[in-house]
């Protein structure tokens, strides 16, 4: 490698980083908006609903006042938010106790009802609307290889990763559809009370999810998690020719930890398969169907000398972004083994990595605007995306963890309200006056 040549910024890989979770999250939005379009527009209330946890508290009625309807959305929030930390709480203590593969299955389990119930079921409702000819065989043997394959895909078997980034946006556009069907004031409320949780249960030391990472890192373990995995970004210039990329699950974070040095060097020579096995984020809830959340963030440059790992803090960090990789080759008399170290932290490759809870809830926020007007849409996708690269830009600089979800949903939030409240009222002026039209 040139010695000359000029250290690659953070910058240089980071809109393409960008670029690639950007574009899933869109697209998750998109299907969701289509589908709340096309199953949401009768006037009438015939259309699909449901009860859940998220109603149990407060069933919200058109005869209600505003300020009931806070109120008892407020309560469906508090409920909701408690039966999620009490749940995560019941994943820390089961992954501490090492029921990883119990885990794995339950999680295969909601993801195939996913798929199967609510996926089968928004099926029939585009079969009714479209007056599609298709017999209940064909349909259920459909349905079923659907199923299947998709679960096997994001859990139980190594495929493309095409493919299983293809049935996470479809988990994820699955589960935010069913969100839409709360009332609004719930949907609303929920998605604040949401972000601010997720805020605290990845930043206090106490947090669920913070837990549940420092438990997963003290062990160098996965957890299975539903969490979209961009492709990695890799600088040629970093790794040596003929080198090996290998990967591991999570990186150091004590470096003064003397005693820790030979399960670094062991850990630090793992097989190439760790590179195909299951991602986990830095905080998730169990059950799918409520939304998986994780804190994202960065890890900085990383040095490769005989093996060994160097970080510059002892942060919690497990990387969302892999911005950068430098490798420094020592090579060593008698030694035929070259390899860099790539991907060390979160996953097993370095690339952006974001729980379905945030396309879930994104997409919920988009869809909920796309029951009022398009042009809400429009203000509210805007919000959530320059939210997401602000996050982005924080954890590439800061290189702290940081929850994806606030940022993005508040803009979205706030976004929503200028534009139903300020911009409709000043552009139907403006086209009423023949000013704009």
């Amino acid at each position: 490698m040139d010695e000359n040549a000029k250290p690659r910024s953070v910058l240089d890989s980071l809109g393409e980083e960008i670029v690639r979770i950007v574009t899933p999250v869109s697209i998750c939005m998109l299907l969701v908006v289509i589908l709340v379009s096309v199953l949401n527009n009768d006037s009438d209330s015939s259309g699909p609903s449901f009860t859940s946890i998220a109603t149990v508290a407060y069933s919200e009625s058109s005869s209600d006042s505003n300020w009931d309807k806070l109120k008892g959305a407020l309560l469906n929030a508090l409920v909701f938010v408690v039966v999620v930390t009490a749940v995560t709480f019941l994943l820390v203590l089961l992954f501490y106790f090492r029921c990883t593969k119990f885990l794995k299955y339950y999680m295969g389990f909601s993801s195939f009802l996913v798929l199967g119930f609510m996926g089968g079921e928004i099926c029939l409702f585009l079969i009714g609307k479209f007056r599609i000819p298709i017999d209940c065989v064909t349909f259920a043997l459909s349905l079923f290889n659907f199923t299947v394959v998709g679960v096997l895909a994001v859990f139980m078997s190594k495929t493309a990763i095409i493919i299983t980034q293809g049935y996470l946006v479809v988990i994820g556009v699955l589960v935010a559809y069913w969100f839409t069907l709360l009332p609004e004031w719930t949907t609303w409320v929920l998605l604040v009370a949401m972000s601010l949780y997720d805020l605290a249960a990845v930043l206090l030391p106490g947090g669920p999810l913070r837990l549940l990472v420092e438990l997963a890192i003290s062990r160098d373990e996965d957890i299975p998690a539903l969490v979209y995995e961009a492709r990695p970004i890799i600088n040629p210039d970093s790794v040596q020719r003929g080198a090996v990329v290998q990967r591991r699950v999570w990186r150091e974070r004590r470096d003064n930890d003397i005693g820790s040095d030979e399960n670094l060097d062991s850990r630090s020579n793992l097989n190439s398969t760790v590179y195909s096995s299951l991602e986990s984020s830095t905080g998730l809830e169990s059950l799918p169907s409520i939304g998986e959340r994780n804190a994202v963030d960065v890890e900085d440059g990383v040095d490769v000398e005989d093996g060994q790992v160097s970080s510059s803090d002892s942060e919690l960090a497990a990387p969302l972004i892999q911005h950068r990789i430098n490798v420094r080759m020592n090579l060593q008399e008698g030694s035929s083994d070259d390899f860099a170290l790539e991907g060390i932290g979160l996953g097993s490759s370095g690339a952006i990595k974001l729980g379905l809870g945030d396309f879930i809830f994104y997409s919920v926020l988009v869809a909920r605007a796309a029951m009022y007007d398009f042009m809400t849409v429009y203000a509210c996708y805007l919000a959530i995306i320059a939210g997401l690269g602000i996050t982005l830009m924080l954890l590439a600089f800061y290189q702290k963890a940081l929850p994806a979800l606030p940022v993005s949903v508040l803009l979205g939030v706030l976004f929503y309200l200028l534009t139903r409240l300020l911009l409709e009222t000043f552009v139907v002026q403006c086209s009423i006056n023949l000013l704009m039209f």
